[in-house]
């Protein structure tokens, strides 16, 4: 029984539909959810999902709180503190009407150099996304941010609090109602000490805030100074205590958020008298100017840092950096925390499942990243792939004829990271579709190596083995590019059995779409097959070669699919073995309406209990035949699984590019592309145009690149407008 309806009983409505309820509850009877206007970076995604530790930042002290460059060096080089301590960080700014969780470097640019950015707090937050304009996020703005898209903690400079004279002026910064109603942590430097601070402490008092200071200090720092004379509520000394109080206070729901004061390293601590001397200095001179609100604090930080000539920004620099380090200490340790908890909740309540009852096994229980997942994306549940990864190796000779009998051939390495399964998982990363993929690796170097660079991929669920090798290829290519040797050690991939991914059966039940490939052993495949038909799941099968093509023909394992992709010859094995033939004798110089010709007699077969086939036809572009008219949506997820006609409506239709596609680096890893590009674009109910232009787009980046899945492949993919645009095509309907 879920845990909903435990707490409420059983409701009239699924408990998805609850949860999208919800949401819109943020936003009122506008009937928009989360997704709509919050972009999480596939990095901060991916964290999310596994429960990593996760640090969110804040942007005003980029457009606002320094000067360029200075603001984008610190920008920089406080998330890469973050990650070299092993958290993920999470920059959060408005960005064209979208919050954007996670920055790109050349978001960072550009905020960093952007003379319009809007300061934008809670007040600012809904008229800034509805102008669908860009702004800094302020304390208050990054907490709302941080706390919608599931991360605990939060690190800056130092908040904003209770102005000098607010006691008339009743000018209080938005930063301490936030606080008090917003169940984020914010690690800061304290309360900047150009505003009154016993003030501001008591006024937290009254929001329900815990306040406490990190380490051995009993005085509640004052930003720039150690020393504020003011006595901290209480005091942390280790960042595993901190945790431990975090979560206390996410577990009691309480609500309200804490604030933890990092004082300012010694070395860096600039005089605190000439820093006082100069605050009322820049106080009087804002007063002078009749500078007030918002603007205050960024006039009297400028003055300071001009008056106390460069110091002050020196400090400020150093504190942030102290900051990151110490909330992602924090974040590591909660993290911990939360893993340990959910496991425990869980584990013994997970049978053991074998192939023989696999069938008949339901989950019933679900983590709370889980649910938070729900939160970050458009789909309710993210796509499964399962797979091979693979590290290929590859020996090109540079001079005459190959010399054998242990003599050296001049040439050159490169290294890659392929599989068909990492290859779909990374590219469907990189388009934002945060896919659960489920492989194996080795604990040697090449999975060391596979892992740091795949490190925006979720590698959470994938199976660490210490007794046997990461997947390894090795081909050597003659002068003209001819492969004339291969090696590989595939042995890992039989460890990919059905055990193993009855693991993660929920989420295969749950996901809109599951992607398997040729690489692992028939028996998973028959599991796979059998489990997505059980929950409805479409299932998509990519042959990999023409040999493993065969897996799924060779007992009624493929009347289960729902997509496959294969290429001509692939398509011809796939056919044979359906027959009871055995492998067929093919002819490279048809033309191609023979092939064509072929291919639809083929397809009408397979399309007795498969929806739709993506056929690859090299140069000669992509044929889609399939149960529906050309220009209906492609069917994803369980409810569109329902309506499929099968061996009813046949319909085929022939894309190939117009334009000249330029010079092809590599072939490896189009098809791939191409196929995650399509699902992307699915998932997002975009036209079968737009997705089939997308996908020949993607093929067309990973030809043109070494790399299998080019960090070129990205979510503009995903714009309809974007794809029309920048891909020409021929497309055809056939008979």
């Amino acid at each position: 029984m879920h845990l909903l309806t435990r707490l409420f009983g059983r409701p009239s409505i699924t408990w998805r539909s609850w949860l999208n309820m919800r949401h819109s509850a943020h936003i009122g009877a506008s009937k928009k959810y989360i997704s709509d206007f919050l972009q999480v970076h596939p990095s901060v995604q991916s964290a999310l999902n596994k429960d990593g530790a996760l640090v969110a930042l804040e942007s005003t002290i980029i457009t606002h709180g320094m000067p360029h460059p200075h603001n984008l060096r610190t920008a920089q080089e406080v998330e890469k503190l973050v990650i070299q301590t092993g958290a993920t960080p999470a920059t959060i700014a408005v960005l064209d009407g979208k919050i954007c969780v996670g920055l790109t470097d050349s978001q960072l640019q550009r905020l960093a150099t952007t003379q319009h950015a809007v300061k934008t707090s809670r007040r600012d937050l809904a008229w800034v996304l509805s102008q669908k304009i860009s702004g800094g996020t302020t304390v208050s703005g990054t907490m709302i941010a941080a706390h919608l898209a599931g991360i605990p903690i939060f690190v800056t400079g130092g908040i904003g609090g209770v102005h000098r004279g607010g006691e008339t002026s009743m000018d209080v910064s938005a930063d301490l109602q936030e606080l008090g109603r917003t169940p984020v942590t914010v690690v800061s430097a304290g309360i900047k000490s150009i505003l009154d601070i016993p003030r501001t402490l008591e006024y937290l008092e009254t929001q329900g805030v815990t306040v406490a200071t990190y380490g051995s200090s009993l005085e509640f720092p004052a930003f720039f100074t150690r020393h504020s004379g003011v006595k901290s509520p209480c005091n942390i000394g280790t960042a595993r205590e901190a945790a431990e109080l975090i979560d206390m206070n996410l577990s009691l729901g309480l609500g309200s958020g804490i604030l933890i004061g990092v004082p300012i390293p010694k070395e860096y601590a600039a005089d605190g008298e000439m820093i006082e001397d100069a605050i009322q200095t820049a106080l009087s001179e804002a007063n002078d100017e009749g500078i007030g609100g918002k603007e205050v604090t960024p006039f009297i930080l400028s003055r300071v840092n001009a008056l106390t000539q460069g110091k002050s920004l020196e400090a400020n620099i150093a504190l942030v950096k102290n900051n990151a380090k110490v909330g992602s200490k924090i974040a590591l340790e909660l993290a911990a925390i939360r893993r340990k908890c959910t496991g425990n909740r869980l584990s013994s309540n997970i049978p053991h499942v074998t192939k023989r009852d696999y069938s008949t096994y339901a989950v019933r229980h679900r983590s709370r990243r889980n649910v938070r997942r729900l939160l970050c994306t458009s789909s309710a549940s993210p796509p499964v792939v399962i797979g091979a990864s693979i590290v290929d190796h590859t020996a090109s000779c540079h001079g005459g004829e190959l010399v054998y009998g242990g003599q050296t051939n001049r040439g050159s390495f490169r290294i890659g990271y392929g599989g068909v399964g990492r290859n779909l998982a990374d590219a469907l990363t990189r388009l934002g579709a945060s896919p659960i993929f489920l492989s194996a690796i080795g604990n040697d170097f090449a999975g060391q190596a596979l892992r740091n660079n795949c490190s925006h991929m979720d590698f959470s669920r994938v199976s660490l083995r210490d007794d046997v090798n990461t997947a390894s290829y090795c081909v050597v290519l003659d002068k003209t590019g001819e492969v004339v040797l291969g090696i590989g050690d595939m042995n890992i991939n039989d460890t990919i059995t059905p055990e193993y991914i009855s693991q993660h059966a929920s989420v295969i039940q749950e996901a809109p779409i599951v992607c398997m490939d040729g690489n692992i052993p028939n028996e998973t495949i028959e599991f796979i097959s059998s489990l997505c038909a059980d929950s409805r799941v479409p299932l998509w099968f990519e042959p990999t070669c023409v040999m493993k093509a065969m897996k799924v023909c060779q007992s009624d394992t493929w009347k289960s699919l729902t997509y496959t992709s294969p290429n001509f010859k692939e398509l011809r094995q796939m056919y044979a073995a359906i027959e009871g033939e055995e492998t067929i004798n093919f002819q490279d110089d048809q033309s191609f309406t023979d092939k064509v010709r072929e291919c639809l007699q083929l397809s009408r077969v397979l399309l007795r209990h498969i929806y739709c086939l993506f056929i690859t036809l090299g140069e000669d572009g992509i044929l889609i035949c399939r149960n529906a008219e050309p220009d209906q949506h492609f069917v994803i997820s369980k409810q569109g699984l329902q309506d499929i006609e099968i061996d009813g409506m046949f319909s085929a239709m022939h894309y190939t590019v117009s334009s000249d596609i330029g010079q092809i680096t590599s072939v490896s890893g189009a098809g791939d592309c191409l196929a995650a590009s399509s699902i992307a674009n699915m998932l997002r109910g975009n036209d079968p145009d737009v997705c089939l232009r997308a996908g020949l787009l993607a093929a067309q980046h990973s030809l043109q690149s070494h790399h299998a899945v080019p960090p070129s492949i990205t979510s503009e993919l995903l714009s309809p407008d974007f794809v029309l645009d920048h891909v020409t095509v021929d497309p055809s309907r056939l008979q």
